[in-house]
């Protein structure tokens, strides 16, 4: 005879355990699709923290609208950007200041994708173009234009993008040694980013008060004065590049098991990396064209986006989405700090960033990996 087996006593349930729930259902889970068939890894707390980030970008872009000599409500800015309103509030928000702030939005989603597909390449936090030389070798490319007289034609957007184009060009033949490794790129790109730094620097002691101020105004980063040409320009780069970074973002997750894991997955490394490596400088070239290297935003949103969102690497879109939200913010930042005076945004940027690569050294020595 069969004795029946005794449930266990159930333990009450104790007022601070309520949080589970939310945290079970924050959880990834695996999902897999018979039509189409597609399986991966559903994450909702990527998709949560995205959204968020993207209504506060927005909110950002449109409190910039709003903002002028010529105060806008919000409810009349997100009407005007439907062409809705009266024909004086038409021509404030979309003709004077939508270029503005759409270049400061697409900048951010630049510099921010580009960041994480190099941190993610290279693995390792501190690899942003902004510590590899890409923004250093546009820089040098557009004062030279200025003070030589190089540009032939060319406005400074194009200077700037070709110059970081060959950079990368330069730090990737460097770096070739049976293979371009992430630590190897690193390394190089630092050595050539000192190099355009004194190059920039000895040709603005070499150029006239002028010339020398039209180029310290650019290398800043800055948002003032930008014009349908830089925003249909940096609209079309992302259009084709952000779709490309995230076709690549499989690979990327295999990259960061190492070459050699990676390899074995069947993973093209090279290519891959060579691929990552001109996407990710077409990405910071078009967004250095359009607003000059703002600082740190490359570098430092990754890493607000990975802590975000709970991912092993920096999430791309997401990373993205937090450039725009930490462009947008300063450049307010930079319009309503010192009153009557507008600043570069670049400054705010390099100001915000400058301790965050702090704590990152700090936590890279700490776990034996900074030298």
């Amino acid at each position: 005879m069969s004795v029946p087996a005794q449930s266990s006593p159930v333990a009450p349930a104790r007022p601070g355990r309520s949080a589970r729930p939310t945290r079970s259902a924050l959880r990834d889970r695996p999902f897999r699709l018979t039509v189409p068939p597609v399986s991966g890894m559903l994450r909702p707390r990527l998709v949560l923290t995205g959204v968020l980030v993207g209504v506060g970008a927005f909110a950002l872009f449109c409190w910039g609208l709003a903002l002028g000599d010529y105060p806008v409500s919000l409810p009349d800015v997100v009407k005007a950007l439907f062409g809705v309103g009266d024909p004086g509030t038409l021509v404030v928000v979309r003709d004077l200041r939508l270029p503005r702030a759409l270049t400061g939005l697409l900048v951010g989603v630049a510099f921010g994708v580009s960041g994480a597909v190099f941190q993610t390449m290279t693995r390792n936090p501190l690899a942003s173009p902004d510590m590899i030389g890409l923004t250093e070798g546009a820089g040098t490319a557009v004062v030279a234009a200025v003070v030589l007289g190089w540009a032939g034609g060319l406005g400074l957007s194009t200077v700037g993008l070709l110059g970081a184009l060959a950079t990368a060009l330069l730090v990737y033949a460097l770096a070739w040694k049976g293979g371009a490794t992430g630590y190897r790129i690193i390394l190089v790109g630092i050595g050539v980013s000192w190099i355009c730094t004194s190059a920039t620097d000895f040709l603005v002691a070499r150029g006239n008060r002028f010339q020398a101020e039209e180029a310290l105004g650019w290398l800043v980063g800055n948002l003032n004065g930008r014009t349908w040409g830089q925003v249909d320009s940096l609209a079309i780069a992302l259009a084709v590049l952000l779709p490309v970074t995230l076709g690549l973002g499989r690979w990327m997750r295999t990259l960061q098991l190492g070459d050699d894991v990676a390899a074995g997955l069947g993973t093209p490394v090279q290519p891959v990396r060579l691929a990552l490596l001109l996407t990710g400088v077409g990405l910071v070239a078009f967004g250095t064209a359009a607003a000059g290297p703002v600082a740190f935003v490359a570098l430092a949103c990754p890493q607000i986006a990975l802590r975000l969102a709970g991912t092993p690497a920096p999430p791309p879109l997401v990373s993205g989405l937090t450039g725009a939200f930490v462009v947008l913010g300063s450049d307010l930042l930079a319009r309503e700090a010192v009153p009557g005076t507008e600043l570069p945004v670049g400054i705010v940027t390099g100001a915000l960033g400058a301790p965050v690569l702090l704590w990152l050294l700090v936590r890279a020595n700490r776990a034996g990996s900074g030298g």
